[in-house]
């Protein structure tokens, strides 16, 4: 039996109403670097649930005329998707950008178009974890749960934090924790030896664009931070805890406070993967991290050579090579490391940028990558980032494709994996 083609969705416009339609002529452009072109027929997918649609202000909506075989820039504005977590976007929406246009809010904008009733989408899924799934779940359920953990632990300000992230801005990490499964999140740093350009937790009034959350505001305790660890233990047995979140500066900026909050937790017989999120600036964190019972890192970066990542992370008292030299340290003391790999179509997935990916893993035998997006407004992202990833784009697919096939046990993903605890049994 044939294998059935993919469709070639139309292009999706916006009228300045806010109202969304297909365009019945012209077809779905998606940009790859400064590439307009169709998107390729093994990176689009239908629209996935819990994803969400944006119209784009100060952007007009392009598309292509398959009969005149030109593109064709339109007066109605641009739409694009932002594809819900377990999916990494493999063509941004394609626009042309009026001027003044104001910059867009720290997301990405994955293009989408209409086809055979159902919109498509410039993306692939890289994980079958549903961790951040709700779509079944009641709301009242999380709210419920949050407000039962605030009256159980008056005293603990974390828990008031985490439940208020839940409650207030919809965290998935904190909704988690109010469920009682899957993954832990254990904010602590109220400061950052680094300077993101898409930092979610701390904006300069210059940017642009708001913060989408408040950083934390005080350093919890061991108490405090244990507290949580063992309640959520008690409740999920597969669970990964996380210090390291989107609510707070640079964890390892407390190293020592992770270790022995690790270090009690275990004591009083917590299992489950400790992990943390990091830029990994601090090499001589990771040995005492590993003895107080830490499993793994997972480490941020948007590209695996110094000079795109320099220029979106702005190091304050680290150099690029100080993560590198974490990810050794951290495998040297039998931690299991993942990349957060930050991902915008056609500047990471050029020759060059693969080529030095090969060699890193190469050299470190890291464990994992997490696929996830650059999010970020895709035009300041090719200015801050273009002329550093020279070279035509190869496509996502190819991108990991290569990936795999050069390093056999290397491990692709989105979130982080629940490790298993062997000193505890399990498996």
């Amino acid at each position: 039996m044939a294998k059935r083609e993919k469709p070639r969705p139309r292009l999706l416009v916006a009228d300045r109403d806010g109202n969304i339609y297909d365009h019945p002529d012209l077809l779905m452009l998606c940009r790859r670097g400064e590439e307009m072109a169709l998107p390729r027929p093994d990176e689009i997918m239908p629209l996935p649930p819990e994803s969400e649609f944006f119209m784009l202000p100060g952007r007009f909506a392009v598309g292509f005329d398959p009969e005149a075989g030109e593109i064709e820039v339109m007066e109605d504005l641009g739409v694009a998707a932002f594809v819900c977590p377990a999916h990494t976007v493999t063509g941004v929406a394609a626009y042309a950008e009026d001027e003044g246009a104001p910059a867009l809010p720290l997301l990405s904008y994955a293009a989408i178009g209409y086809a055979e009733g159902k919109f498509w989408v410039c993306a692939k899924k890289v994980d079958e974890d549903k961790r951040q799934i709700f779509q079944n779940i009641d709301p009242e359920r999380v709210q419920s749960g949050a407000h039962r953990l605030m009256k159980r632990f008056p005293d603990n300000r974390l828990i008031r934090h985490l439940a208020g992230c839940a409650l207030n801005y919809g965290c998935p990490a904190a909704k988690n924790l109010a469920l009682g499964r899957f993954e832990c999140p254990l904010p602590t740093a109220q400061t950052c030896n680094a300077r993101c350009v898409g930092c979610i937790s701390h904006q300069p009034e210059q940017s642009g664009f708001p913060s989408p959350q408040e950083r934390i505001a005080f350093t919890p305790t061991v108490e405090e931070i244990t507290e949580v660890m063992l309640h959520h233990n008690s409740r999920e047995k597969r669970a990964v805890y996380s210090f390291g979140q989107g609510c707070e500066g640079e964890p390892l900026t407390n190293w020592k406070l992770l270790a022995e909050s690790t270090r009690v937790f275990r004591e009083q017989g917590g299992r489950g993967t400790v992990n943390v999120n990091t830029n990994a600036s601090i090499p001589e964190a990771m040995a005492p991290l590993a003895e107080s019972g830490v499993d793994s890192i997972r480490v941020s970066l948007n590209s695996v050579r110094k000079g795109p990542y320099e220029a979106y992370y702005r190091p304050v008292s680290y150099a690029f090579d100080d993560v590198l030299e974490s990810i050794r340290r951290a495998k040297a003391n039998g931690m299991f490391v993942s990349l957060n790999y930050l991902f915008f179509p056609g500047l990471n997935d050029t020759e060059e940028e693969l080529r030095a990916l090969h060699e890193l893993v190469d050299e470190t035998r890291l464990d994992f990558i997490q696929l996830r997006n650059l999010n970020l407004d895709p035009q300041l992202a090719l200015e801050l980032l273009g002329p550093q990833f020279p070279g035509p784009a190869m496509g996502f697919v190819n991108f990991r494709k290569r990936l795999r096939k050069a390093h056999d046990w290397l491990r692709f993903g989105y979130f982080n994996p629940y490790l298993g605890d062997a000193k505890n049994g399990d498996s």
